[in-house]
Order: structure tokens, then C-alpha cells, then sequence
């Protein structure tokens, strides 16, 4: 071997052993990292529809013009993001109900008494 071949090796091994003093390189990235990183969040696209009843659009509403064309047109539900105490969880359910099921609650007295009438499970909620 020449002089300049056994410097070039002595640089090679010099660079590979300093390359790996820092911490090793992770492959696999865990859930959490990669939803905070890719910026998508833990929120779900839900459906517009009442947490309680389950009232959802009426697609099949019209809007007759002047000159007596039907044109067809999407009426929401008006839904509201309420907030009610649980006694039987012992703590507050928030909850995205439509107006009529606010007042249905208010009718029953308590989120509790609505939902075991209409089959719904607050632990989810």
C-alpha cells in the first residue's frame, strides 16, 4: 500500500467512528409524533346530525322562485354545542345537540333520564 491509501483508510475509519457517537436514528416513529408532526389532530370529521335524537338534514326541501321553478335546497339542523352534568358519570357531557333536543331535556329534568329514553350512551360523550 502507498501512503495516501492508508491515509484515505485512516479518514474512512475516523469519519465512521465519529458518525455513530450520537444517538442512533429512530426508524419507527411513534403514533402520537406522527399525528403532531404531520399536523392532523386527533379531532374527527362528524356527521351533522343530533347527539340525542339524531335528527339530520332535510335534503328534500325546495324554494319555488317567482317564475315557479323548484329548486332544491339543503335545510340544516340547527345544532348547538351544550354542555350538561351527568349525575349518574359525576361529571359534565358535552354534548352537540339540535334545539328540539335541548328542550326535549328539558323536559325529561336531566340529560340522564333523556338518554336512557332514547338509548343513548353518555361514557362516550
Amino acid at each position: 500500500r502507498t501512503a495516501t491509501e492508508e491515509f484515505m483508510v485512516l479518514v474512512l475509519i475516523a469519519t465512521t467512528a465519529t458518525a455513530f457517537t450520537g444517538t442512533p436514528l429512530q426508524l419507527t416513529r411513534s403514533s402520537a409524533a406522527t399525528a403532531s408532526r404531520s399536523g392532523s389532530s386527533s379531532l374527527v370529521m362528524r356527521e351533522r346530525a343530533c347527539d340525542l335524537l339524531g335528527k339530520t338534514a332535510n335534503r328534500k326541501a325546495r324554494v319555488v322562485t317567482f317564475s315557479h321553478k323548484r329548486i332544491h335546497k339543503v335545510q340544516q339542523v340547527n345544532l348547538q354545542w351544550k354542555r350538561f352534568y351527568s349525575d349518574d358519570l359525576g361529571r359534565q357531557v358535552r354534548l352537540r345537540l339540535s334545539t328540539k333536543g335541548i328542550k326535549t331535556v328539558n323536559k325529561y329534568g336531566s340529560i340522564d333520564a333523556a338518554a336512557k329514553k332514547f338509548g343513548v350512551d353518555l361514557a362516550k360523550y
